[in-house]
């Protein structure tokens, strides 16, 4: 679910935001960071991108020939969200459907949970419809869910994560 991971990012500031001080552009390389970071959003093998937790060294930097921009080498710490197929992880109802139902698990929102993978639960319609099992455990919006995510994918171009949970399995299911 939530990774530390340690990459190495290429900064480059424009020659107008560099100041002679050293605090000042220390400030300004870790402040292109974040923004650079939080653009990004989130890539295949390490899932979304939530926070920098550690800056561990910044580059000596090397003017670019033909714009004059700075170029400096980051490595840095950082935590991600990836959901992994076999994880157990709790995520809260937001779209019902007659199929399933869409659950919002951390950064992602498109965790698809089937009917067919709900056990023995019934599809109620109506204004506000729901799902009910036999012993009147009820899904319904804004309910949280403890789930078991049985396939991922990574959309490149939109740069969002989708999943398919399930709910066979012991403890899974609705939780108050």
């Amino acid at each position: 679910m939530y990774l530390k991971s340690k990459l190495s990012w290429n900064v480059v500031l424009a020659a107008e935001n560099l100041d002679i001080k050293g605090l000042m552009l220390q400030k300004a390389i870790i402040t292109r960071l974040m923004a650079d970071f939080a653009a990004k959003k989130a890539s295949k093998d390490l899932g979304y991108f939530l926070a920098v937790s550690t800056v561990l060294s910044i580059g000596e930097g090397k003017v670019r020939q033909q714009s004059g921009d700075v170029l400096f080498p980051v490595d840095f710490s950082c935590i991600t969200f990836k959901m992994l197929t076999g994880e157990v992880l709790e995520g809260v109802v937001h779209k019902i459907l007659k199929h399933g139902v869409f659950l919002k698990c951390g950064p992602a929102e498109n965790v698809f949970l089937s009917q067919k993978k709900m056990d023995d639960y019934q599809y109620v319609p109506g204004e506000n419809p729901y799902f009910m099992n036999g012993k009147s455990s009820k899904i319904e919006k804004g309910v949280v869910v403890r789930f078991l995510v049985i396939g991922e994918r990574f959309k490149e171009a939109e740069k969002v994560f989708e999943a398919v949970g399930s709910l066979e399995g012991d403890y899974l299911g609705p939780i108050s």
